[in-house]
């Protein structure tokens, strides 16, 4: 292969791989792709329409933020947790969405509050409503303002990509029966607290819900199969 082949195998096989990663990515936290389904090149190079060396790029990528794994002579597919490891991530959750939520309070506008309060309002409409789908996206929204609103950049690149390990898993805790009921309140908690300004508040109701998060998780396996999808 001459210099200029090779270049051009490069930027070919480089170009397609961002919309690759970011659409098998999606699908993984949408459900689309479940736990420990596999993930045929062929397919996705169908699916996305981009080449096989591209696709092949996308899932080493997705492997290392452990949203895939690839088994010896059996290809790549979708990486499930343990409920060992959701405790774990939840922990680390914990302490950086803690952090998030202080330097958050912190830092809000008036406009930040209206949003926030607004997000309450939408949560408890959807909790009096029984609309566990919306009030799970309200939820979503929630948490990933008070990321962006916090300003700490590397507790929040973490947090997404323990989100998208976690991203099924927190589906079916919301999905769990009585659970929008019980963390409607803790949602509402850290949001007075973000509102009032008070950041050692802010962070005691972020741990205090994900502590609830916690125990709460074992019911969860229980009722599902034995492993959670990697969101």
């Amino acid at each position: 292969m001459t210099a200029t082949e090779s270049s051009g195998s490069v930027d070919a096989e480089s170009a397609p791989a961002v919309p690759v990663v970011d659409g098998i990515r999606a699908a993984i936290a949408d459900g689309e792709f479940v736990p420990d389904q596999r993930l045929v090149e062929a397919d996705l190079s169908e699916r996305f329409g981009a080449s096989r060396a591209s696709v092949r790029t996308a899932l080493v990528q997705l492997t290392s933020e452990g949203l895939v794994e690839r088994v010896q002579n059996r290809g790549a597919r979708v990486r499930a947790i343990s409920l060992a490891e959701a405790i774990e991530m939840t922990e680390v959750r914990m302490a950086l969405e803690g952090l998030c939520a202080a330097k958050a309070a912190e830092r809000l506008t008036d406009d930040n509050r209206d949003q926030l309060r607004g997000i309450g309002s939408a949560m408890q409409a959807a909790v009096a409503a029984g609309d566990l789908l919306g009030y799970s996206e309200q939820n979503k929204e929630l948490h990933a303002l008070i990321r962006a609103l916090g300003g700490q950049t590397t507790a929040r690149a973490i947090l997404e990509r323990l989100r998208g390990q976690n991203v099924r898993h927190q589906f079916q805790l919301a999905m769990q029966p009585g659970r929008a009921a019980a963390s409607l309140p803790q949602h509402l908690e850290i949001i007075e607290a973000l509102c009032a300004g008070d950041p050692d508040a802010a962070e005691a109701a972020m741990r205090s819900h994900l502590r609830s998060v916690i125990d709460t998780l074992p019911d969860v396996a229980a009722s599902r199969p034995r492993r959670f999808n990697a969101l």
